[in-house]
């Protein structure tokens, strides 16, 4: 519960002197606000990026029913939770934006049937 909320913390960095402090929630200045998105990995094609994909339902009031809508949103990976794999079941956590498209970092990674 290091970094404010109810997840496990993960292993120290092998290399201290290698590692980037800077966008670690769990070792470094990184802090996290607002949402908490539970979702699965879609594509881990950019270097310490994961696309994490999550479904909702929407009421539609017309017709009085649920339509199924799915959101993508790219969550900075720490590298004390690499490697992640598509399939994985993981939370996200917003911070500050770390670059055009991140706001969102992975705090939490259940492993998947991939």
């Amino acid at each position: 519960m290091a970094i404010g909320l109810d997840v496990t913390q993960p292993p120290e960095p092998e290399n201290p002197e290698e590692y980037d402090y800077e966008t670690c929630p769990f070792y470094g200045e990184l802090s996290v606000r607002g949402q908490l998105i539970e979702g699965e990995v879609v594509s881990t094609d950019m270097d310490r990026t994961a696309v994490v994909e999550r479904e909702y339902d929407v009421t539609v009031p017309k017709y009085d029913r649920l339509m199924k809508r799915r959101s993508r949103v790219p969550a900075h990976v720490p590298g004390v939770l690499e490697p992640l794999s598509i399939g994985d079941t993981v939370r996200i956590a917003e911070t500050r934006p770390l670059s055009k498209t991140k706001s969102h970092v992975v705090v939490e990674v259940q492993r998947g049937d991939a």
